[in-house]
């Protein structure tokens, strides 16, 4: 392309051929370092893993650019031994990645044949090969969930995100492969998870990297849907660069060494790239050889200038190569252990996933690590994360309804606020106070909202998001994690709130953030909050109801004896409805004998200070209701990790894409014209000689046609195959025109014998069931009339016309039927 930045990996998630008759459709993308799995949902099809062109069941991740041909997956890796320059693989360890980073290092260090050079906007790295570069691609299925390692940081996964947007993907979650894998996993053990919390340990190594987790099953009560199995992700540790693809340079550098050695070429075998590719996919070979076998011959014929390369390998040489990298397989299980809180003995069982596991050193030096009498390999080690993305998938998706199975992931890295603000010390001297606060904590579950409120801030102000205590981390894995700054945060409008609201009281600055459910950080909303005090009246019409109903008491008893004993018993009642109104107004003699005033005197009159406290006390006595109010705040954010593309590098992306996919679809077009052409004319000049085409043309009619076949044949070999679609559509137009009145005789005579034979048949059947029927009749009718003819007329007739008609009607319905 002139530039592939590190994060296009949209040309990646096009790897498969997906053909769905149906619109509702979801598929998963396992999206490893060396290999990709693809998993599909649709109706009639539960679940299920795509094959590939190749009918595989994974494909490379690899793509190959070169002038005007794109490649992918085993098409691509079949280019890299011959041209390695123009293949990019494990691309995953260099995603989101700035050019100071040590795996962009790394990368150069394993392919050296490319060429890396910096972004100047973004930092970011891209391939520089060539200014004028500019698959099978059918229309993908859009909704998607798709894997990542779960050490991926915010950067990583954004980059992720941006790429599927590019490749016009509908993200519907990134979910971590482990996370995929345990889902899996409990899916399909559902009636083993109870109450009861178990704890499994899941040992991925795979190609690029090597991750441990620790996942609880239980059964948890929720709202919506009663009991269900939940998953819950405790703890984590990872190896970035701890592979099998580590183990296979060792033993290409092992095989380059051993040719070397031999002195059969002069030249440094280590120098030829060409070389190097061969070796390297040996190596992959013997790698997965020597799993099984005690030794191995490594072959390889023309490995440089015409010279065959021979050497044997034995696993303990290949085991003393990878040492080092053996001593490091427990590291991940530590980790996860020391996040989760656990012991070994709190773990039933340990579960290996990914195809480096299969590597019988890897095996022992783990099952010696985690103490266990045995390790358990009850999952599909290669598509168990596939398979678990793609329930999710459909879980997710409203198309298909699926049982509930509940997941909770946890963050790897903690996320802080931090602000500074300005405090007054005892000697009044201002200084600056850096707080901090946590946001999500290391190994919180997620999706989760948090809220953060600043209290202390009347004006404008600026926050910072930042990762956490990293102190978990190894020096070497904080220099390949990037920048722990996340965003700057600038907040305006916040003194203008304060203005708009002066009469009301603050509740402070509030922040609300949001982990979503592919573990990216979001800040939904910032918003200045107030709250003001509100008088509640009470309902009118209560009140009066009441008073009414005081009054009806009053109306049927004002003439009995039992009046002042009625007062007393709603005495409470009356003091509520009458107090306000006729407190100062209307004041009887016996309203205060029911107070227990027995001269019959009114009070005296309250002083003017005792009448401001009751007036007080009335007023605090009166229900209040709190109002809240709310002003949105202008969030202008600065990224500090990684930049994310601009619109228009977005928009410039997609036309380089959908330029390349036009040029695919161009390029299939005019592949399966040309062959289309080549097989007409070579099957046609064919059948020319055949009895059954020269019976149908005349001598005339043939010489035309055999001119044009030869015509057509030296026009294909001195320009056709350097000829446009159009060209090659119009030939092949021209071509069967001039055979379609003999290919329709031919055609025509061939169904001759078989269309005849069918009607005779049928002719054959009829004429045999109806002669049947008609013998039956006139036997029935002769021997009738006969017997008829011996009686006398004066006897009963045994030939009744009801029985003639019977006949007749019967043989009129066979006829009919027939």
């Amino acid at each position: 392309i002139g530039q592939l930045p590190s994060w296009r990996l949209s040309v990646l998630l096009s790897l498969t051929d997906i053909f769905v008759a149906e619109s509702i459709a979801v598929m998963s993308v396992d999206l490893g370092s060396e290999w990709m799995k693809i998993a599909l949902v649709k109706p009639g099809v539960p679940m299920e893993i795509v094959l590939n062109k190749e009918s595989r069941r994974k494909t490379p991740v690899a793509v190959c650019l070169k002038e005007n041909e794109r490649l992918f997956g085993d098409s691509a890796l079949g280019v890299a031994v011959k041209n390695p320059k123009v293949v990019y693989r494990f691309l995953q360890s260099i995603l989101g990645k700035t050019t100071d980073n040590p795996q962009v290092a790394q990368y150069q260090k394993h392919f050296p044949e490319h060429q890396l050079q910096r972004d100047e906007k973004r930092g970011t790295v891209f391939f520089k090969f060539s200014d004028t570069l500019q698959r099978n691609f059918w229309q993908p299925i859009k909704d998607a969930v798709i894997t990542v390692p779960a050490y991926f940081n915010q950067a990583e996964r954004r980059a992720v995100l941006q790429a599927a947007h590019i490749a016009g993907l509908k993200v519907l979650q990134l979910i971590n492969d482990n996370t995929a894998v345990a889902l899996n996993y409990g899916v399909f053990r559902r009636k083993d998870i109870n109450s009861t919390a178990q704890n499994i340990l899941f040992y991925d190594m795979g190609s690029g990297s090597t991750t441990a987790t620790i996942v609880t099953y239980q059964t948890v009560k929720t709202k919506e849907s009663g009991t269900q199995p939940q998953l819950q992700i405790h703890g984590v540790g990872f190896d970035r660069t701890l592979g099998g693809f580590e183990m296979e340079l060792r033993l290409r550098d092992h095989l380059a060494k051993h040719f070397n050695e031999q002195k059969k070429s002069k030249k440094d075998v280590r120098e030829n790239l060409r070389a190097m590719a061969k070796l390297l996919k040996e190596a992959q070979r013997l790698k997965t050889v020597l799993s099984a076998n005690a030794e191995h011959m490594a072959q390889i014929e023309g490995l440089m200038d015409d010279i065959d390369f021979k050497a044997k390998v034995t696993r303990s040489e290949f085991e003393a190569l990878c040492e080092d990298l053996f001593d490091r397989v427990p590291g991940p299980v530590k980790e996860a252990l020391a996040a989760a809180e656990m012991s070994m003995d709190e773990i039933e069982q340990v579960i290996l996933v990914g195809g480096s596991t299969r590597v019988p050193k890897v095996q022992d030096v783990l099952l010696k690590a985690v103490g266990k009498e045995e390790l358990s390999k009850n999952i599909n080690a290669d598509e168990a994360a596939a398979m678990g993305a793609v329930y999710q998938a459909a879980a997710l998706s409203k198309a298909f309804k699926v049982k509930p199975f509940l997941v909770r992931d946890a963050a790897m890295f903690p996320i802080q606020v931090e602000f500074s603000r300005e405090t007054e010390e005892e000697d009044g001297i201002k200084t600056m106070k850096h707080n901090k606060r946590i946001l999500f904590q290391r190994m919180a579950p997620y999706p989760q909202r948090k809220v953060i409120t600043f209290n202390r801030y009347m004006d404008d102000f600026v926050f910072y998001i930042n990762y956490g205590d990293l102190g978990f981390l190894s020096e070497q894995d904080l220099k390949v994690f990037g920048s722990q700054n996340l965003t700057m945060v600038k907040l305006s409008g916040v003194g203008s709130s304060f203005k708009k609201h002066s009469d009301a009281e603050s509740k402070g600055i509030k922040a609300h953030f949001n982990m979503d459910e592919s573990g990216v950080l979001i800040l939904d909303r910032v918003e200045s909050v107030f709250e003001t005090i509100v008088e509640e009246k009470e309902e009118e019409s209560t009140l009066t109801s009441k008073f009414w109903k005081c009054l009806s008491i009053l109306c049927v008893y004002i003439h009995t004896h039992t009046f002042l004993n009625i007062i007393k018993k709603n005495y409470n009642i009356m003091c509520v409805c009458f107090h306000r109104t006729w407190k100062h107004h209307f004041q009887p003699v016996w309203w205060w004998q029911l107070r227990g005033e027995t001269d019959g005197q009114k009070p005296e009159e309250k002083s003017d200070a005792e009448k401001v406290e009751e007036a007080e006390a009335d007023k605090k006595s009166k229900p209040q209701k709190k109002s809240k109010i709310s002003e949105d705040i202008t969030v202008e954010l600065e990224v500090n990790d990684v930049l994310d593309p601009s619109t228009e590098d977005m928009e410039v992306s997609k036309k380089k894409l959908q330029d390349l996919t036009d040029r695919d679809l161009e390029k299939q077009e005019r592949e399966k014209t040309l062959n289309s052409l080549e097989a007409f004319i070579f099957e046609t000049q064919d059948k020319m000689y055949q009895d059954e085409y020269l019976a149908v043309v005349t001598e005339e009619e043939k010489e035309q046609i055999t001119g044009k076949l030869s015509e057509a044949s030296n026009w294909m070999d001195e320009e056709g195959y350097t000829a446009g679609t159009k060209e090659l559509k119009e030939k092949l137009s021209e071509l069967k025109k001039l055979c379609k009145a003999m290919f329709f005789r031919v055609e025509e005579r061939k169904k001759w014998p078989d269309r005849l034979a069918a009607l005779d048949s049928i002719a054959a059947s009829i004429t045999s069931s109806i002669q049947r029927v008609i013998n039956e009749t006139m036997t029935w009718k002769n021997e009738t009339v006969a017997e008829q003819e011996k009686l006398s007329p004066t006897e009963k007739p045994v030939l009744l016309s009801k029985d003639i008609e019977a006949k007749r009607s019967f043989l009129d319905r066979e006829v009919n039927y027939l």
